[in-house]
């Protein structure tokens, strides 16, 4: 009995250090366990809860970026890896939409790629020069919103960014930002 506690919380341990955003339900249809369980493992084990884990990410993530504040990123920033990658969180809310047709306005979810995307370059000053963007489908009110970016070319002052942005299992919005990268003494 002791060997697959053991074992279990191996798993679990390994599990939240590969995708520390599982929660105690996935985590406890993984293992084939109640989520009392689980909870009691993670509590032995000194894994907090995964807000907490969610927090601690975001804030290792933010003290990364140099071209924007956190309050300037939209959405939740989750993962970072200047000049790679990086992925955010958007979750939509009512005041995020058009009155008429009830979808949320397009420049939230711009927003949120063009963010992600400047916030991956590795300058104190970065600008959006171009955008090839295209919206795939309509995105409602509660839907949340994940964002992935990846650098695909890196110039001297220039770097190309393709992002996707995803509703569940559905691509809604996709992009190509060129960010510039400026010097101090460029700013006017």
């Amino acid at each position: 009995m002791r060997s697959l506690k053991r074992n279990r919380q191996s798993g679990l341990q390994s599990l939240l250090d590969q995708n520390p955003f599982l929660s105690d339900e996935e985590l406890a249809g993984h293992f084939d366990v109640s989520v009392q369980t689980i909870r009691l493992d993670r509590m032995e084990l000194g894994i907090p809860e995964m807000r907490e884990r969610m927090k601690m990410v975001a804030q290792d993530a933010y003290t990364k970026v140099r071209s924007l504040s956190e309050q300037e990123l939209v959405g939740q920033l989750r993962e970072l890896e200047l000049g790679s990658h990086g992925v955010s969180v958007l979750d939509t809310t009512m005041e995020m939409i058009f009155e008429k047709t009830k979808t949320v306005r397009g420049h939230y979810i711009f927003a949120q790629a063009n963010s992600l995307a400047v916030a991956l370059v590795d300058a104190a000053i970065a600008l959006t020069a171009s955008a090839d963007i295209r919206f795939n489908q309509p995105v409602y009110a509660g839907e949340r919103l994940v964002c992935t970016a990846r650098v695909i070319a890196n110039a001297d002052k220039k770097v190309e960014i393709a992002a996707e942005t995803t509703s569940g299992d559905n691509t809604v919005f996709t992009g190509t930002f060129i960010v510039t990268k400026l010097a101090d003494a460029e700013v006017g």
